[in-house]
């Protein structure tokens, strides 16, 4: 069994333990995956503050990529079909479903409740996760090969934002000609502008403090921008995004930010009988509001964790489309190596620093 790098979280507040650990054993019909990238998303930082309850003594990290190390017996091709050898470069979910409960025999693999990776090193001691040298995928695992089109660089937020935000999309049955705003514009909040323009839709505002992001959603499908400086309180911002859709409101709301407050503000965004979509807010925050804010307006709400396998192939195949159109490979602003990765979370913390912070996604390499 070859040995990995490993970054170890224990509590909020300490530093990542960086040390080594064997992988696991490779089973029939499972795979070694060799990452190459993996990128420091909201959740991430949820759980280096202490905003979400979460397992120590653990390999933390979900948003990555890599390239085939070792195909179990039985494995020669990926979950289409095709051809799989080792050293493919490859895409994969970042949790595995059962396959075995009331969800998953019923499609739902976004929902299985048994989908979790496995929570500390105590009852897994290996090298298996995503801010690691290896990841494991077990015999029933999903595993997409990457179009030879792509940079590898554009690969690693395929597994969580592009695909969460594509599916949350998907799952509202967004509609051609629809009118969408797009609270936040980070990794998540880039990608549902671009889901959003290249679904058809007749108007793209996304809302952020930070001018360069607003810069780039231009650039990747919005058609008109709010700014969290010139727009400073919610009921300015839930002025203008009425002004910009005829007095009626967003059909569309996606919640990107992960902040309760954002949700408060995006509910009065939504026209009547509109959809919102919770995406950002998985941490310990409560959101209160009046009954009519849902009832009365009589807004649909999607809650939306994780994904349906199929996303990761079409997330890929949207990349390869529209690559020659819009950079989403800048959502990926720096770049630090995997034993930095002390350095990388306090560089990508933008909570509680004054104007945030100039990066996007960050991305360690290994």
């Amino acid at each position: 069994m070859p040995i990995g790098k490993v970054t170890i979280f224990d509590v909020p507040g300490v530093p990542f333990e960086i040390g080594e650990l064997p992988t696991p054993e490779v089973e029939p019909g499972a795979l070694l995956i060799k990452n190459t990238h993996a990128v420091i998303c909201g959740s991430d930082l949820h759980i280096w503050r202490g905003d979400m309850p979460t397992h120590s003594n653990r390999i933390v990290g979900h948003e990555f990529t890599g390239v085939v190390h070792t195909l179990g017996k039985g494995i020669e091709t990926d979950s289409l079909r095709r051809p799989l050898n080792e050293g493919d470069r490859v895409a994969f979910p970042f949790f595995n479903p059962c396959n075995r409960c009331y969800w998953c025999i019923r499609g739902q693999f976004h929902a299985c409740p048994h989908r979790s990776r496995r929570k500390d090193l105590e009852s897994h001691p290996f090298c298996d996760g995503g801010y690691a040298d290896f990841y494991y995928l077990p015999p029933g695992h999903y595993v997409f090969k990457v179009p030879d089109e792509l940079p590898s660089d554009a690969v690693p937020p395929v597994n969580c934002a592009l695909s969460q935000v594509l599916y949350g999309l998907e799952r509202a049955k967004m509609d051609f000609g629809d009118r969408v705003v797009i609270q936040g514009a980070g990794g998540l909040g880039i990608f549902a502008t671009a889901v959003a323009a290249e679904k058809g839709a007749s108007r793209v505002i996304v809302i952020d403090g930070q001018q360069p992001r607003l810069d780039l959603a231009m650039r990747c499908g919005a058609t008109d921008t709010i700014s969290l400086l010139e727009y400073p309180t919610a009921e300015s911002r839930v002025e203008r995004v009425l002004e910009l859709t005829d007095g009626v409101g967003a059909d569309v709301v996606v919640e990107v930010v992960g902040i309760p407050a954002a949700t408060l503000e995006g509910l009065d965004m939504v026209r009547v009988n509109g959809k919102y979509i919770d995406i950002g807010n998985i941490g310990e925050g409560s959101i209160k509001f009046p009954a009519a804010k849902i009832i009365g307006k009589q807004t649909q709400w999607f809650g939306t964790t994780h994904y349906d396998p199929w996303i990761i192939e079409a997330a890929l195949q949207f990349l390869v489309r529209v690559q020659d159109r819009m950079p989403l490979n800048d959502v990926i602003s720096h770049k630090y190596p995997l034993e930095e990765i002390n350095e990388a979370f306090e560089f990508a913390e933008w909570q509680g620093r004054e104007g945030g912070t100039t990066a996007n996604r960050v991305a360690l390499t290994m």
